[in-house]
């Protein structure tokens, strides 16, 4: 078959474009010709040379990113040269970070609060603060730009802990809330590049049931034998301002917001109408307690056990921390022990205290029962970790198996809160009570409904339906509500018992993939003749 040549081709293409302009006929702009190469592809000759356009016209206020990747990332547009930046450079320092507290910043962090949350000690709730929201809003902007914004102090309450002791938290006043909620916003572009993987707590895009799933698959993969038990004694408490100051130096060296920091840690207590200052600590329950307080375990604990576990370990060292609470594996006991006793050493240090009962060194992992056997001792020991006690197990094939189970504190706890509750709401209607009740269980599901944790849901559903029915039987002394007709009642209301997790390595592996799907499959590339062809990764 005869095949014009490419030179051709392209002459006659140039040619008739030419005769179109010439004749009127087209009000295209004329195209410049090109120079001829015979090498180019026949594609390449035929296409028109575009017209050259200016930029494209926009406003010049408008931000370079869209407001959908905003919502999708849940992070401030704003802040990503803050955050490109403290990734890049570890030993940066920020100079100017107070003006990023601007009013939108102040508008997110009030849409983020609790409607319901207690009032500090101004008394004032949401609703009231909603009603004039741009007008507060603005009037505390032109404060924190003025210099005259005043951090006011906390008020003081307890609550019960699962001990039987009383837990201290601080409940600050709603503008101190706000403030906080954008300061937070503002740090975490800095420090969540520099807080380490192993640090799960109180950080965003992680949970308590991320530091779970990461420590069963340690014992699961990793060679642990022995583990610590971390508990800082009162840690909020003891927190030293002065080291915190230091620390947040490291970071931030702009003065109007280390003065903002320093305002709310000197704010003081208010308890039973009595105001006592706060050398030390940080109220436990402020928007911005929980991010100091990972920063100061950041460089107390955190860099120091990383270099030790890469510097002085003779074996794998595994590492969880979620807030004041954490565990630690170990390959070999020497290294356990040493680990343990340099730390107290830390702790002390920087004014800081491993509690005495809580922290513990006990022999935990695939091999613990086989050891505890050969010892003489009929199983391992049990751990306490985030609301779980943890068990070696052995499954049906007799592999390893991590069993999870409710610490029976925090569970008795919890019905002792749902009988009070169920004596003041006795005289309700019953779909009101079940409608309370049932919320409860679905959100102690949501939490607790782990792999191996059924029987002790099934068991809170049974105490929590015990619970109603004698509450239920008082309303009257001519009852006629027997069993019978409660368990219909507890089936109409109570949702049975069910898992809500899977099982804790799936869901490690699906959300820290150490491989991406083109190192394990080579790439396909398509040759000429339609064969498919591996190679390998450069």
């Amino acid at each position: 078959m005869d095949c014009v040549s490419s030179q051709q081709r392209a002459e006659k293409a140039i040619g008739h474009t030419a005769a179109m302009n010439d004749q009127g006929k087209s009000d295209e702009p004329v195209v410049s010709e090109k120079p001829v190469n015979e090498d180019l592809p026949l594609w390449a000759l035929f296409k028109e040379q575009a017209e050259r356009r200016g930029s494209a016209k926009r406003n010049s206020n408008q931000d370079s990113t869209s407001r959908a990747q905003h919502r999708k990332h849940g992070v401030s547009p704003v802040l990503d040269w803050v955050r490109v930046k403290a990734r890049k450079d570890k030993k940066a320092k920020f100079t100017s970070l107070y003006h990023h507290l601007d009013p939108s910043k102040l508008r997110h962090s009030f849409e983020r609060l609790k409607q319901d949350a207690a009032p500090g000690v101004d008394g004032e709730v949401w609703k009231e603060f909603q009603e004039r929201r741009e007008e507060r809003l603005k009037s505390l902007f032109d404060r924190l730009q003025a210099g005259t914004y005043r951090a006011k102090p906390a008020r003081r309450v307890y609550i019960p802990k699962p001990d039987g002791r009383q837990r201290p938290l601080g409940v600050a006043a709603l503008e101190d809330k706000i403030v906080q909620g954008a300061m937070v916003e503002v740090l975490n572009a800095v420090y969540e590049e520099d807080f380490l993987g192993f640090s799960y707590g109180f950080r965003p895009g992680r949970s308590p049931h991320r530091a779970l799933d990461a420590w069963a698959t340690a014992l699961t993969e990793k060679k642990v034998n022995w583990v610590i038990d971390l508990d800082v004694c009162s840690f909020f408490d003891r927190l030293c301002h002065s080291w915190l100051v230091r620390f947040l130096q490291h970071r931030i060296v702009d003065k109007r917001i280390l003065r903002l920091i320093q305002k709310w840690l000197r704010a003081g207590i208010l308890e039973d109408g009595q105001w006592k200052p706060t050398e030390m600590g940080s109220p436990q329950g402020a928007t911005v307690s929980p991010l100091l307080a990972n920063v100061y375990l950041h460089y107390v604990f955190d860099l120091w056990a990383d270099h030790w576990r890469k510097h002085q370990a003779t074996g794998e060292v595994v590492i969880i921390r979620f807030a004041d609470d954490g565990v630690v594996g170990f390959e070999k006991e020497g290294d356990a022990r040493s680990f343990l006793e340099q730390l107290r050493e830390r702790m002390q240090k920087f004014q800081l205290e491993l509690h005495p009962d809580k922290t513990r060194l006990v022999r935990f992992g695939r091999f613990a029962g086989r050891d505890c056997h050969q010892e003489g001792r009929r199983k391992p020991e049990t751990l306490a970790f985030l609301g779980f006690t943890h068990i070696c197990g052995r499954s049906c094939k007799g592999k390893f198996l991590l069993l999870r189970h409710t610490i029976a504190k925090r569970q008795k706890a919890k019905l002792k809160e749902i009988k009070r509750v169920l004596q003041s709401r006795r005289h309700d209607p019953i779909p009101e009570q079940g409608c309370w009740l049932k919320r409860v269980v679905a959100g102690h599901y949501n939490y607790y409904g782990v792999p191996t944790n059924v029987r002790a849901l099934m068991q809170f559903r049974r105490d929590v339906t015990r619970h109603w029915l004698r509450s239920l039987r008082r309303r009257s002394q001519r009852h006629r509500l027997n069993w019978k007709r409660m368990n219909r009642i507890a089936v109409q209301w109570l949702p049975p018992a069910r898992i809500c997790h899977p099982w804790p390595t799936d869901r490690f592996r699906a959300n820290h993939s150490r491989q991406e799907p083109y190192a394990v499959i080579p790439p396909v590339r398509i040759c000429t003749g339609g064969r498919a062809q591996a190679r390998s990764l450069p």
